[in-house]
C-alpha cells in the first residue's frame, strides 16, 4: 500500500510540473507588445496598422456576435472607425495570461473593457468580457488567427 501512494504521489507530482504556466518571459513580452500595438492602432482608428495584426484565415468567434472572418472584420472595422462613435479597448491590468504553442505561436488570455464615446459626450465604460487569442508566428512575423470573445458584461455604467 505504502509503495502505491508513493507512486501515486509522484506520478502526480511530475504531471502537474508538465502543465504548462503563464510565462513571464520573452513570449509573455512579445505578445504583450503585439497586445498594446494592436489595441494602440484600433484606439486611434489607425487602419492599416490594425489590419497587419490579423491573418487572412482569422475566424472571430464571439458569444453575442457569432463567428465572423477576416474579410467581415475588415468591413466592420471600417465602419466603426469612420463613425461618430469612438471606441477604446483597456486590458484590465494583470489579466493577461500567455502559453506557447508548440511549432504555432502562442495563446493570450485575458480580461478587457471598452469604452465608448458619443459625440458631444464623455467616454463611459460600455462592455467588459474575456478573450484569447491564439496568435501564430511565421517567419517571425506574429498574426492573429483565432479571437474567441466570451462573458460579455455590457451597459456597465
Amino acid at each position: 500500500m505504502l509503495l502505491l501512494t508513493i507512486s501515486c504521489s509522484t506520478s502526480k507530482k511530475n504531471s502537474r510540473e508538465n502543465i504548462a504556466s503563464p510565462l513571464p518571459s520573452e513570449l509573455y513580452n512579445t505578445i504583450a507588445s503585439l497586445d498594446r500595438a494592436m489595441f494602440d492602432a484600433f484606439n486611434n482608428r489607425d487602419f492599416i496598422v490594425l489590419q497587419s495584426f490579423l491573418s487572412e484565415e482569422l475566424e472571430f468567434y464571439h458569444d453575442l456576435g457569432g463567428i465572423t472572418n477576416y474579410s467581415q472584420n475588415i468591413e466592420a472595422f471600417k465602419k466603426a472607425f469612420t463613425s461618430d462613435r469612438k471606441l477604446r479597448r483597456a486590458l484590465v491590468a494583470g489579466s493577461m495570461e500567455v502559453y506557447p504553442i508548440k511549432d504555432f505561436g502562442a495563446v493570450q488570455t485575458g480580461v478587457h473593457r471598452f469604452y465608448v464615446t458619443e459625440k458631444g459626450q464623455q467616454e463611459k465604460l460600455s462592455s467588459e468580457a474575456k478573450f484569447v487569442n491564439l496568435w501564430q508566428s511565421r517567419n517571425g512575423v506574429w498574426k492573429i488567427t483565432r479571437i474567441i470573445s466570451y462573458g460579455h458584461r455590457e451597459n456597465l455604467e
